[in-house]
């Protein structure tokens, strides 16, 4: 138990120090020459790439952050069972007691990239990084959390709404598949502070002020609204 104690603190570091990585804000800045701190919401997430840089710099961020949650918490799981656990990976499922060590894991990727230590603890809002995170851990909860996200922002093409509600249900999907209570309380922290981090975004809902989805159109100036932004993939 020391063992798993230990290099799940291990870990949950690396994935803190991994998933605080501002790829939005790497890519914006090498293809479109934007600082997205500076314009429309000044998140570097996948939305605020989307709507001051366009769809291509928008889908690589969108690939870069769920690839960063869910290749560290699948490099996360080998390692750990390798090296507390004599190499049982099932040991690890999360249906077990030793199963919370990944939920651990996975609140470090969202603190990671909510708190990036590189951006002086400001960052996304965890809604990509969450679902790629989410993938690694238990996938049938990852397209849980597609599914409320898909059903809220077609119709409405609010990213914000759809991105409180994923985060809402997380654990409650992580109930419904088998996570027993000591694996859900991080998970309910990690998603306590996604909603957390998009506190405007519920203000501006609640008062009818969000804007609806769009992509940054070719030779569009940038927003420099501080309000511009809807929230979301972030």
């Amino acid at each position: 138990m020391e063992a798993l104690a230990l290099w799940t603190a291990v870990f949950t570091l690396g994935a803190y120090l991994v998933c605080g990585i501002p790829f939005g804000l790497v890519v914006a800045l090498a293809m479109g020459h934007v600082d997205v701190r500076q314009v429309g919401s000044g998140n570097i997430g996948t939305t605020n790439v989307a709507r001051e840089v366009g769809k291509s710099a928008a889908a690589l961020t969108l690939l870069l952050d769920v690839g960063k949650g869910l290749v560290w918490m699948l490099v996360s799981r080998q390692a750990i069972a390798a090296l507390a656990l004599g190499g049982d990976v099932a040991a690890l499922a999360h249906t077990t007691a030793f199963g919370a060590s990944m939920s651990v894991v996975f609140l470090g990727c969202i603190c990671g990239h909510v708190f990036s230590p590189y951006l002086r603890l400001h960052g996304g809002k965890g809604i990509a990084v969450g679902f790629g995170a989410a993938l690694g851990l238990c996938w049938p909860v990852a397209l849980g959390l597609l599914a409320v996200f898909v059903v809220l922002v077609v119709p409405t093409r609010y990213v914000s709404a759809g991105s409180l509600a994923a985060a809402a249900s997380l654990p409650v999907w992580c109930a419904v598949f088998g996570f027993p209570p000591a694996s859900v309380a991080p998970i309910a922290l990690a998603a306590l502070i996604v909603i957390w981090s998009h506190r405007e975004n519920v203000r501006r809902l609640a008062h009818g002020e969000e804007r609806r989805f769009s992509f940054h159109k070719k030779g569009q100036p940038a927003d420099r609204g501080a309000d511009a932004d809807e929230g979301g993939l972030r």
